[in-house]
């Protein structure tokens, strides 16, 4: 009797072993999805995944407000900073003319000249100082006549006249030499061909022994100062309320395409191209590092006013569903929150975000596809 009381009470206890166990796994499988319940558009990676590997992030910051797509321009020389040199006189060239891109200042010489026209003119302004000489004696010696009454008012007259005007011949003749920058008491033929303002020889087109003429249409050196530079491009119509004069740029090109470079609208042209749609703009660019050439292409990207910030993202970021465009926002390294943001102006390669995202804010720039085909897994999971 008694073995038979132990066994009932064993069996009791067993019993009620089984059911505090199947008691804590009923709370356990109640509790447990309250842990893992999943907040509506975000998604959670884990710490190993692999596909964390594809997903950049960036942290946003304001920016100037682009205000079009880029544009395209050609860097041309400054007008104002060039001089395209060529020979007011006839000669041969009897120098060797400066070399291409040599760096010249006002004044210097760039070749030297045989000419029959600068001998001319020197012969000229001898002759009229001679003349002028001549006509000087002849006027003393007629006035001393007329004093001694030996000739008359008409012949002293005509003798200061004729001083007069071999005088005048003289200033014309010393105005010509002065006009080819040759000295007065220049006598030799020679002429030097002298570079008007400083900056490098650009172009050169004569060579030891050319002969050359004023009227060569292509001149003989062109000498630009190249550390400033014109930018010109084409605004269509419907941009042209957009630009304003002395409105900033940013510019690049291939030669460098990790550098951006500073211009300024300096003139708006006043004309519209009716087969293109677009007027003509002239910018100042300032080239203090001499990296930039004339001819280069450039890109354009017009800035807004230096207080005309906002949020500007790449397109890379943005993935639309139905009528609505969409990023990820990183929570940390592995948590992801979609949101939603409204697009201001969408340009080829970015977005200006007018609302929806704050400076600061981690942003998913690549790998948002990624993120959303993994809501879309996560969400079909809780389903079944």
């Amino acid at each position: 009797m008694p073995f038979t009381n132990r066994k009932k009470r064993l069996y009791c206890l067993l019993f009620s072993l089984a059911v505090i166990t199947a008691c804590s796994e009923s709370a356990d499988k109640t509790t447990a999805p309250n842990i893992a319940t999943k907040i509506p558009g975000e998604v959670r990676l884990a710490i190993n995944s692999p596909k964390k590997a594809y997903i950049k992030t960036t942290r946003l910051s304001l920016a100037q407000h682009p205000l079009m797509e880029p544009l395209t321009g050609k860097i041309n020389y400054n007008e104002n900073t060039t001089s395209r040199v060529s020979s007011p006189v006839s000669g041969r060239v009897i120098s060797t003319p400066i070399a291409l891109g040599a760096i010249v200042e006002a004044g210097t010489n760039l070749l030297e000249l045989d000419s029959p026209d600068v001998a001319d003119a020197e012969a000229n302004y001898a002759k009229a100082q001679a003349d002028l000489i001549l006509a000087n004696k002849n006027t003393i010696r007629q006035q001393e006549l007329y004093n001694g009454k030996a000739t008359s008012q008409k012949e002293l007259e005509r003798a200061q006249d004729d001083f007069n005007a071999a005088k005048s011949e003289v200033q014309r003749a010393k105005d010509r030499l002065k006009n080819l920058h040759i000295d007065a008491d220049q006598n030799d033929g020679r002429f030097k061909l002298k570079s008007p303002l400083a900056g490098i020889v650009v172009e050169k087109n004569v060579n030891p022994g050319n002969e050359v003429r004023p009227e060569f249409e292509t001149p003989l050196f062109v000498v630009s100062n190249t550390k400033k530079l014109t930018l010109l491009m084409a605004i269509f119509e419907i941009n042209l309320s957009k630009i304003k004069l002395g409105q900033n740029l940013s510019i690049s090109v291939p030669a460098y395409l990790n550098r951006n470079f500073p211009a300024s609208v300096e003139y708006i042209g006043q004309v519209l191209d009716e087969k293109t749609r677009s007027i003509q703009v002239r910018c100042d660019l300032p080239n203090p590092e001499g990296l930039l050439l004339p001819g280069m292409y450039a890109t354009i990207n017009v800035e807004s006013a230096p207080n005309d910030k906002a949020i500007v993202i790449p397109l890379t970021a943005v993935f639309t569903e139905g009528e609505a465009d969409y990023v990820f926002i990183a929570l940390d390294e592995n948590n992801y929150q979609q949101r939603e943001v409204e697009i201001d102006l969408r340009l080829k390669d970015k977005a200006v975000i007018s609302k929806g995202l704050q400076e600061n804010e981690l942003l998913v720039t690549e790998g948002a596809l990624t993120l959303r085909s993994e809501e879309e897994v996560e969400t079909s999971s809780d389903k079944n």
